[in-house]
């Protein structure tokens, strides 16, 4: 009998075990799980989670560790994130209280909503695709108001390491690969990130001396210098010398949102997100309405659950583009209807348990936006406040443009936009709520969540992976709050994707860079078929960073931080 890899054994037995409806724990050993009683950071990369951890470790505050290791990630994974990009972050306090700080990206004043007219290409990459950069600001407003460390402790890390020097990760080598025609065409990129005429490989070391020194100068003196000085002058320099629009008056009247979060009580938890123009709070909460119809905790054949969770997303999408930036579009009613549960029981109404249907069904009206990737990362701290914050540049390596007076990789945030377009009748319109105007925000399906119950914090959760976020967080949540699999589990469980247009179930199967294989099992698949859903295998998906608070007693709670081995990061704690 041939000799199986423990890591592909892990993950049969884990695929068993999802079938039968059985919890089980396979997180001995493994480096991408760890209990703590303190303070946990799980980030897409375990050089970020380990900074983060000693913020804490030294009394920050979770909005402290969020600075700080997300600062880090724009170093070390620039491909997903990073300040040339925008992010949102949600705060919840260990007393129930939560804020939404929505750093997203705004179109410039020279945009409009006609402006790639017969070049719909710009729109997705190059200088002309890029919007105002929100990260550096927002992280600087939430660390005004919850910070207890100095500023220039949180971004002093990622400024070394910018400097000194990082190897190159895995996941960024297969990044590199994945764009490697956009980073030989882009001076900066080229740069930075090959050699002799070859991009660099795993274990190499990468320098960004540019960007080491536009953060020294963030770490001395805020965000003024990115907003309103040398750096911003810098940038803008290089992106309207290379054809951009933006401006310093763009960078000057920047404003970061302090939102409202999406709340609502679903299976018995009270459920915090990320308000509009994030789709995720919204349509996590409709989807969980859904199946909350069918009875918690969920028993019954996986295929069946899968089945139903498909479904519920598909309605969630067809709704979700209706949605855009509240400062430009009245979305209440919209919101307020995916967080009905009248709303949800009169869509369940509409699922059979044995059959699916065509995306007319689900009564989408507008045609959807497939957002690209992004990076996320969980922070729970010794007083239980914790971060759950989703940051992006859009695509890998964003506009495939790095500013090199500056260091900084930009988005290509524009391309979230909705733009007027010629469509036949077999093709939906786009959505005009989400059209681009000078100011405006993008939607996003980023979905940021935190999760409470009697009062005290239960979990924290989130994911990056564009489009497929919303489904790939509600699942995790979905396997351990309603299917009461471990932490671990919950995270390697095989995920499944559908966004209404196209008719297409994903699912995972793909061996990632930890070695481990991830694969739907064929019985589920099988049965899914039989109900006329049309699967597609993809090697990817999301990628996954959660919390879960654990009570030995009604006053004292383990921390167990789980990161997705499918970007090869681990979480850290004390």
């Amino acid at each position: 009998m041939p000799k199986l890899h423990c890591s592909r054994f892990l993950l049969l037995l884990a695929s068993l075990l999802v079938i039968s409806g059985t919890s089980t724990s396979l997180s001995n050993d493994r480096r991408e799980v760890i209990k703590a009683n303190h303070g946990v950071v799980a980030t897409d990369d375990g050089r970020c989670s380990r900074i983060g951890r000693d913020v804490l470790r030294e009394g920050g505050h979770a909005v402290d560790a969020a600075v700080a290791a997300a600062l880090c990630l724009g170093v070390v994974s620039p491909a997903s994130s990073g300040i040339g990009g925008g992010a949102f972050m949600l705060i919840g306090s260990a007393d129930g209280k939560a804020q939404a700080f929505d750093m997203r990206e705004t179109a410039p004043r020279q945009a409009s909503k006609n402006m790639y007219a017969g070049n719909a290409a710009q729109k997705a990459s190059g200088v002309l695709s890029i919007a105002v950069p929100g990260e550096i600001a927002g992280l600087y407003k939430a660390w005004k108001q919850y910070g207890k460390l100095p500023w220039r402790r949180l971004v002093r890390p990622a400024a070394h390491l910018a400097h000194s020097g990082f190897k190159i990760s895995p996941y960024l080598h297969m990044q590199m690969v994945r764009s490697e025609s956009g980073i030989m065409a882009d001076k900066g990129l080229n740069d930075l990130f090959t050699s002799n005429g070859s991009l660099l490989r795993i274990g190499d070391m990468c320098y960004n001396k540019q960007l080491g020194k536009t953060l020294r100068a963030v770490s001395a003196y805020g965000m003024r210098p990115f907003y309103k000085g040398s750096i911003g002058v810098k940038l803008i320099k290089d992106i309207r010398k290379s054809g951009g629009i933006l401006t310093m008056k763009d960078l000057q009247q920047y404003q970061v949102r302090v939102r409202e979060p999406i709340v609502a009580d679903v299976m018995g938890f009270k459920i915090i997100g990320m308000p509009p123009p994030s789709a995720g709070g919204a349509a996590m909460v409709l989807i969980l309405n859904i199946l909350a119809q069918y009875g918690f905790p969920m028993e019954g054949p996986s295929s069946l659950l899968i089945h139903r969770q498909s479904e519920a997303l598909k309605h969630a999408f067809a709704v979700r583009m209706n949605l855009g930036d509240p400062d430009f579009v009245n979305v209440k009613n919209v919101v307020n209807d995916m967080l009905s549960t009248d709303f949800a029981k009169q869509l369940k109404k509409t699922i059979y348990d044995n059959m699916t249907f065509n995306p007319n069904h689900y009564g989408g009206k507008w045609n959807l936006i497939n957002d690209h990737g992004t990076s996320h990362m969980s922070i729970v701290d010794s007083e239980r406040n914790a971060v759950s914050m989703t940051s992006t540049i859009n695509s890998y390596f964003g506009a495939n443009y790095l500013s090199s007076s500056t260091g900084i990789v930009l988005n290509n945030e524009m391309d979230d936009f909705s733009i007027p377009a010629k469509h036949s009748g077999n093709v939906a319109p786009p959505a005009p709520a989400n059209f681009i105007h000078p100011g405006k925000r993008p939607l996003s399906s980023m979905t940021p969540t935190i999760v409470f119950k009697d009062g005290q914090l239960r979990s924290v959760v989130g994911a990056s992976g564009g489009a497929m976020i919303i489904a790939g967080a509600t699942e995790v949540f979905l396997n351990h709050f309603a299917r009461g699999m471990d932490p671990f589990s919950s995270i390697m469980a095989p995920r499944y994707y559908h966004q209404l247009i196209p008719n297409v179930l994903q699912y995972e199967n793909w061996t990632v860079v930890t070695g481990d294989h991830i694969e739907a099992p064929a019985n589920i698949r099988a049965a899914l078929q039989k109900k006329g859903h049309v699967l597609q295998r993809i090697a990817g998906g999301t990628i996954c960073q959660f919390v879960v608070q654990q009570f030995k007693s009604s006053k004292s709670g383990e921390l167990i931080a789980v990161s997705d081995p499918r970007k090869g990061g681990f979480p850290a704690g004390f």
